[in-house]
């Protein structure tokens, strides 16, 4: 039995973008790679709404991705590969972040799990960097304007080349979200249930191409 640790944000957890609430467990990403992988495999669904890779949110704080990985990992263990979604909530105003910023908190926290791996499982667990969604070009419209400005948009467009670059230089698994999915006209944000469908089957393929399955 292996075990997959899916650490991200809403998009992980599962928001949905047409009243805020949750999806149900075989819509989401996480519940759909599941079925895709079988009995043989244990996906660990942790995405929480908000969370940033290393930065502090004056309000909620506690949504510092940076901060609760080594404990998620150390209650899951042994894992065997991270899946980490993480960078969307940081393109936020009020952390005046380049993608390439951004990217470095995204190698901050894969080196976090080499560190952890390290010292506590004896092993490290294969990484795969997801480089996030981009964001919707109706940001301004959505429910969530208050929190993203219009340069948040060509912002995300830039994550996958510094995604690539961390994957690269960290022996990380790239996977690129935006080749696949898009986010909903609804919020220009969160991900449709055809979308968590079409995440599911990249990163199921990504992982049957990198011999992990």
């Amino acid at each position: 039995m292996k075990t997959i640790l899916c650490y991200g944000d809403s998009n992980t957890y599962g928001f949905n973008p047409t009243n805020g609430m949750r999806y149900p467990k075989d819509v989401r990403w996480t519940g759909r790679l599941q079925k895709l992988l079988g009995d043989d495999y244990t996906v660990i669904e942790e995405g929480c709404n908000g969370r940033t890779t290393v930065f502090d949110d004056p309000v909620d704080g506690w949504k510092n991705g940076l901060f609760y990985l080594k404990p998620c990992l150390n209650s899951h263990k042994p894992v065997d590969v991270v899946i980490m979604m993480l960078g969307s909530n940081d393109l936020k105003d009020i952390f005046h972040a380049s993608a390439e910023k951004i990217s470095k908190g995204a190698e901050r926290l894969v080196q976090e799990i080499y560190d952890f791996a390290d010292n506590k499982q004896g092993f490290r667990p294969v990484i795969i960097l997801v480089s996030p969604p981009q964001i919707g070009p109706d940001i301004c419209n959505s429910a969530f304007h208050y929190a993203f400005d219009e340069t948040a948009i060509a912002r995300s467009k830039e994550f996958h080349k510094y995604y690539k670059e961390v994957a690269e230089r960290n022996h990380c698994i790239f996977f690129d979200a935006a080749e696949y999915v898009k986010a909903s006209e609804v919020d220009s944000l969160h991900l449709m249930p055809e979308e968590h469908e079409k995440l599911a089957e990249g990163l199921f393929q990504c992982m049957k191409d990198s011999e992990l399955l």
